[in-house]
């Protein structure tokens, strides 16, 4: 019997049980998938927690790599043996799951499974955040928080490919070393540095375009300080805290700004959106612009302590918890 991380209480990493399940046959549109790497993400805390609130109990994780091991009736992408990623929906810390046909992707000749399963989630997020919530372009320049995190190294990377000028806040030195080698032209390490000073100095006084914010309550309002006029606030993730309530007419009063908080499961609803993304996401990775930098694994048993490391800010880059 295969086994899986549940969640039968909300709370803190100690409520992470590894327990025997059982995982039938596909049904018709879903695929049988035997796990061989699996992404961690700050999202899993969230769940976890209940920040995001969960139907009790389940199996956390969001993103992962495997082989398929049985199609069931109406599939035809995929068959026994293909090597597949995917992100979404929850269940991925398992040894093996059932996922819906429609929201695995073949993962190409050239792409190891660990850095598949590392690149889901997060880079699917650098990928609709830069080229469809705000379109990078040559000559923008950007301002990215958790610079060293796992989106942060992906998107840095990238929007430096696409000709912009990135600025990264980091929480320490260690990490700044991090932000410069994925491409930041600047490096903010915000634990002795007022970020909202430093955007200003480095832009002349004019502000940046957007602002890529998944830290949440610690930096919003400052990262709203730091937008020109008509900029975009992209507040994408919470890993300080949700963003308590504000007025909304601070958006008018500094410049008519635009705020946005999007998720990854809106920007890749249909399948050819998904399908889309995913082959942006593999052509740049398999051509040397961007590299996934897995700095960290764990076994999949020992998930509870990744989260631990995860939320107390020990890991940088990536995190691939191994079945």
């Amino acid at each position: 019997m295969p086994y899986a991380m549940r969640v039968h209480q909300h709370g803190g990493p100690e409520n992470l049980r590894w327990e025997e399940i059982q995982v039938g046959d596909p049904g018709p549109g879903q695929v049988r998938v035997r796990n061989t790497a699996v992404g961690l993400n700050f999202v899993d805390t969230y769940q976890r927690s209940g920040l995001y609130p969960m139907q009790l109990p389940f199996t956390l994780g969001s993103e992962g790599a495997g082989v398929v091991e049985a199609v069931g009736p109406k599939v035809k992408d995929l068959k026994a043996g293909d090597r597949v990623a995917y992100s979404g929906p929850v269940g991925a810390y398992a040894e093996v799951l059932l996922r819906p046909a429609d929201r695995l992707v073949k993962i190409p000749a050239g792409v190891d499974d660990k850095t598949a399963a590392a690149m889901m989630l997060k880079g699917l997020t650098a990928q609709y955040l830069i080229r469809r919530t705000y379109r990078v372009k040559k000559g923008d320049t950007i301002l990215m928080h958790a610079a060293a995190g796992g989106v942060g190294l992906i998107l840095c990377q990238w929007a430096k490919a696409l000709g912009a000028t990135v600025i990264g806040a980091v929480g320490s030195d260690e990490k700044a070393a991090l932000a410069k080698k994925a491409g930041c032209k600047h490096v903010i390490v915000t634990s002795r540095e007022n970020f909202v000073e430093r955007v200003k100095e480095i832009t002349k006084g004019k502000g940046v375009p957007v602002v890529y914010d998944g830290v949440g309550k610690d930096t919003f309002m400052g990262s709203i300080d730091c937008l020109r006029p008509l900029g975009l606030m992209v507040s994408f993730g919470n890993a300080s805290g949700a963003v308590p309530p504000f007025n909304a007419g601070i958006l008018s009063q500094k410049g008519s700004l635009f705020l946005t908080r999007p998720t990854l499961a809106t920007y890749t609803a249909s399948r050819e959106d998904l399908v889309k993304a995913a082959r942006e996401l593999f052509a740049v990775v398999k051509s040397g612009k961007v590299k996934i930098t897995i700095n960290q694994t764990y076994p999949l048993r020992e998930a509870a302590q990744a989260q631990r490391d995860l939320e107390s800010r020990k890991t940088t880059g990536s995190t691939v918890l191994i079945p």
